[in-house]
């Protein structure tokens, strides 16, 4: 009996061996495929027929005539910038209130500029999109009809620009690839933040290598809009920004941040997003500034808001980069972009406060006047061509009139737009795959390659000039 015993626990000495290799065997397999990130949406083919849009041109157009749609806040100063741009002719102007219409009316004639024909119906982008004369439709409306205006201004055979986000799912971001594939025409997103001569200065140095191998990147839309989503009269039409708060979590607004520091790491022109991680605050500011404001008992105060204060997302792409993204409406604080650089020889950032570093003393910024120094030697050539003439029309201190000034030169020209349609669908995406990963505690999500293999057949962003 005792040697039976002894038989029987070696035996099963062995056999625990056996299960605990089996369990560790078991447990590294399952970690491995638990963290793979998820490819929560498919890849769709590209159509026969169709072939992608990588530095697309198109035919010169000696004067682009345009129309722009939705007369807000956006619309309104594009009329007035477009005022200055030769070249340009804007022949409509749409919006569903009639005193828009009116207002930009007065912009154009006060400026010398012939009238425009007006549209006033909810469907009228309809009606402007199937006529015959418009080269260009200009979307500045609400962010529900970015897409479907952009998808039929392309089907009937116009160009496009389109202010952010241009899509605010990941179905509608392969309706813009696939019409502008389709159809052949341009769709850029009208992301200004990209042409703010900080960003210049910084995509122009990164460019020449000045900060080595880029590793590290980050940019952000943090500002306080609490007073104009809570504004009842001549704020967002319908309160429609707030409405998507009361809805949708996430970084509901990511190009601002994204869209500069994706040019600087070559996106979809030699690396690609590969994944992301997003995570989100819980919501407590709108609620309180909605009880301060306007009562415990207010509608606003009762809202349970799906939006978090703060959503910060992480994106890391193919070739090993990384890039942070953060949104934040909604906290008292002051406005930041960020827009941070870092490689290996060098850094940048714009926010909270400007500064430069470079080996060999990278453990401290720049000074003032060094600083200054390499502004000055590494300024944009686009900017030293129309920076002074920026500045003195505006928008954003300049940087909305270069956006606008860049997209008519390169379609009368025939050029490739500084933003095609994947920069559009990319940024864009970010929207969707940050709800999914924040409601999934923060999962690695797969962003969708829109461009189906092409992104590396260029490998730098180039911003075209004759």
């Amino acid at each position: 009996m005792k040697n039976q015993y002894f038989i029987s626990g070696a035996a099963l000495f062995a056999l625990i061996l056996v299960l605990l290799t089996g369990c560790k065997n078991t447990n590294e397999e399952s970690a491995d495929t638990n963290f793979k990130a998820i490819e929560a949406f498919n890849e769709p083919a590209r159509p026969d027929g169709q072939k992608d849009v990588i530095e697309l041109r198109a035919d010169p157009i000696d004067t682009v005539r345009m129309a722009i749609i939705g007369l807000g806040m956006r619309g309104s100063q594009a009329v007035k910038r477009y005022n200055y741009i030769e070249g340009a002719k804007i022949v409509a102007i749409a919006d569903v209130v009639p005193e828009y219409v009116q207002r930009a009316q007065e912009m154009l004639t006060t400026a010398g500029n012939p009238a425009a024909d007006e549209y006033t119906g909810a469907e009228d982008w309809k009606k402007i999109c199937e006529r015959d004369d418009i080269d260009l439709v200009y979307v500045c409306t609400h962010w529900d009809l970015h897409t479907p205006i952009a998808v039929y201004a392309m089907e009937h055979g116009k160009h496009v620009a389109v202010e952010v986000p241009a899509a605010l799912t990941i179905e509608e971001c392969w309706q813009l690839v696939n019409t502008a594939e389709r159809t052949r025409k341009h769709c850029m997103q009208l992301e200004n933040c990209n042409y703010d001569f900080f960003e210049m200065a910084t995509l122009n140095m990164a460019q020449q290598g000045v900060f080595g191998e880029i590793v590290h990147a980050e940019g952000a839309y943090i500002h306080d809009l609490r007073w104009l989503n809570f504004k009842e009269k001549d704020g967002y039409w319908d309160m429609w920004r707030l409405k998507h708060l009361e809805k949708e979590d996430g970084n509901t607004y990511p190009t601002h941040g994204l869209g500069p520091i994706a040019h600087i790491l070559n996106i979809h022109r030699g690396d690609r997003m590969n994944y992301l991680v997003s995570i989100s605050s819980g919501q407590f500011g709108m609620s309180a500034y909605a009880k301060d404001k306007f009562g415990d008992t207010s509608r606003y105060a009762r809202v349970e808001y799906a939006k978090g204060d703060m959503n910060t997302s992480i994106i890391k792409t193919v070739k090993g980069k990384t890039m942070l993204i953060q949104h934040d409406v909604t906290s008292p604080r002051p406005y930041s972009r960020i827009h941070l650089v870092s490689g290996t020889k060098g850094f940048a950032r714009k926010w909270p406060e400007k500064g430069i570093a470079l080996e060999p003393n990278a453990h401290h910024f720049l000074h003032e006047d060094e600083m200054q120094e390499m502004l000055e030697k590494y300024e944009h050539p686009i900017v030293k061509e129309v920076g002074e003439k920026a500045k003195e029309v505006g928008g954003h201190g300049g940087m909305d009139f270069i956006m606008d000034y860049r997209l008519i030169y390169c379609l009368r020209n025939g050029l490739p737009l500084d933003q095609d349609v994947y920069d559009a669908a990319e940024w864009s995406a970010i929207i969707q795959l940050s709800r999914i990963s924040n409601k999934n505690q923060g999962m690695p999500v797969k962003v969708p390659d829109f461009t189906r293999g092409a992104w590396n057949k260029v490998n730098q962003v180039k911003y075209y000039t004759k």
